[in-house]
């Protein structure tokens, strides 16, 4: 009852501030109700201990097992799963909404909480969490609304799966299947190096073309998998970066690579159509890759946007297969 009182209390104080950050979003239709988190049987601490949480903005105060977990988002929304954590309520996909499909069966019954770039705060303070898992490259500005609701951790980035995974286990206390998740991941980066061989010297590129330029991509989600498994980059395609747009089809040379991963999302939006005009081009035909027909689309879900260790897992599955490896 007193969880119940604040959380109205909340709401009304915040409702003209959750108008704004929720006014240009699309009716949604009403939420399914409120799936509960599945009891990890990992649980590591006492339900009545309290653990402060180090994270990007600061400490917090998390007693015992948090039972209605919200996460804010793709990365966090993946560890959970991974942990076996089942969110009450997530941010919807970038794309394959209002799910990826790689974890749609698992995400039955979760409200969908709107955009990551936008989440609508009245939703989720209907939903009465006891744990908010966000990240500060997207929620810093709200952060003081969310800790208001309840406890809230952040990640410093979205990108990178394994500071998710950790944060994500230490808040909501299954620091037991982070360790077994590790382990096996461990052991398949592991088997991956032994089988490849010398294929790991070929280089191997990272594009990613949008509505009004290509992209070259240095670092992030992908990029870590790929250096963790010991696939050499090119040379100009490395750094602190993020990496480059390239604006011109006269740059399409420094795509260059032995292989050559393209994460393009298949969206109706341009993206498409200007993969095949660059596509066309005789500077694309005579790149490494092209000619040794190794381009590969990849799924952009898994590569890109999930930036969890479930999509890491499958990003390997797909590696053995591109490289002609035997799993």
């Amino acid at each position: 009852m007193v969880r119940q009182k604040k959380a109205t209390l909340v709401l009304a104080a915040m409702l003209s501030m959750v108008t704004v950050f929720t006014g240009c979003q699309p009716k949604q239709e009403a939420a399914p109700a409120a799936a509960q988190t599945q009891a990890p049987a990992q649980a590591t601490a006492d339900a009545n201990s309290v653990r402060v949480i180090k994270h990007a903005m600061g400490t917090t105060e998390i007693k015992g097992t948090p039972k209605k977990v919200v996460t804010l988002f793709q990365g966090a929304t993946d560890a959970a799963l991974a942990l076996g954590v089942k969110p009450v309520g997530a941010v919807e996909a970038w794309i394959e909404q209002p799910w990826y499909n790689y974890i749609k069966d698992k995400m039955d019954g979760v409200t969908n909480l709107g955009s990551e770039n936008q989440p609508n705060l009245e939703k989720l303070v209907a939903l009465q969490p006891d744990l908010i898992i966000g990240s500060k490259f997207r929620d810093e500005k709200i952060y003081e609304q969310l800790k208001a609701i309840a406890p809230t951790v952040m990640t410093e980035d979205v990108y990178f799966w394994k500071d998710s995974l950790k944060l994500t286990a230490e808040a909501t206390n299954t620091k037991d299947a982070e360790t077994k998740l590790l382990a096996d991941w461990n052991k398949k980066v592991t088997d991956f190096k032994a089988k490849m061989g010398d294929k790991l010297k070929l280089e191997a590129g990272i594009v990613d073309f949008r509505v009004d330029h290509a992209r070259i991509v240095y670092t992030g989600f992908s990029a870590s998998v790929l250096e963790e498994l010991g696939i050499t980059r090119p040379a100009n395609q490395r750094g602190k970066e993020w990496g480059i747009q390239l604006q011109s089809k006269e740059n399409i040379t420094q795509m260059d690579a032995d292989i050559i991963f393209d994460q393009t999302a298949n969206r109706t939006d341009g993206r498409l159509e200007l993969r095949k005009t660059w596509s066309d081009s005789p500077l694309w035909k005579n790149l490494r890759a092209v000619k040794a027909n190794k381009v590969f689309e990849v799924n952009a879900a898994t590569w890109n946007n999930g930036s969890g260790p479930l999509a890491a897992s499958l990003m390997i599955d797909d590696l053995y297969k591109f490289y002609g490896v035997t799993k």
